[in-house]
């Protein structure tokens, strides 16, 4: 009587334990899918930035495109993120061996919405380059700026430095541009763009 007692106790519990114990996290539904309620073990990765967004590299590499810099050529990299006028954007900073630059690059898209740099004049002529006509200098900045056309440039020539310069500037979706080419190499040596509100 013992024996049938005890087994039906075991087999009580084994019945109570095998119910009670359904629907827990890990179960699996057929199609080996989470059972409603269930939890869903969260993703071995996730991506750095969110979709449609650009990546600090993707922001650095634009800058250096842009300033016309190899990657070997800038140390001191700075690259924070910021915001301007309610526009999330990466701040980056570098320098070179000729020149300090700023660049503000917008994260939805990767675009420019704000730089500053200055390349010493000494280094000019060693940094190389052709010499260019008021034309040619127009269309290199027209060349740096989505959109734009050699025609949206406003472009003149100072002489009073001895070496002489074009300077000039274009006003583009909201941007204002302003510049200085060297006419011997065909560098910009100076170069401000601003969002304008």
């Amino acid at each position: 009587m013992k024996q049938i007692f005890s087994f039906g106790l075991t087999a009580a519990l084994l019945l109570a334990c095998l119910t009670g114990c359904g629907g827990q996290a890990g179960d699996t539904a057929p199609g080996g899918t989470a059972p409603s309620g269930g939890q869903t073990p969260p993703a071995s990765s996730a991506p750095e930035t969110p979709a449609g967004e650009i990546s600090r590299e993707e922001a650095l590499a634009i800058a250096l495109e842009n300033a016309g810099v190899l990657e070997g050529d800038a140390y001191n990299v700075k690259n924070e993120t910021d915001s301007d006028n309610g526009i999330p954007l990466y701040d980056i900073e570098f320098e070179t061996d000729y020149g300090d630059y700023d660049f503000e690059v917008a994260m939805a898209d990767g675009r420019i919405v704000g730089a500053d740099y200055e390349v010493d004049e000494e280094w000019l002529d060693a940094l190389g380059g052709n010499p260019v006509t008021a034309e040619e200098a127009a269309s290199i900045v027209a060349g740096k700026i989505p959109g734009a056309s050699a025609a949206d440039v406003n472009i003149w020539e100072e002489s009073g430095d001895g070496r002489g310069r074009y300077e000039g500037e274009l006003f583009l979706d909201g941007m204002k541009y302003e510049f200085e080419i060297d006419p011997q190499t065909g560098r910009i040596f100076d170069w401000n763009a601003d969002l304008r509100d």
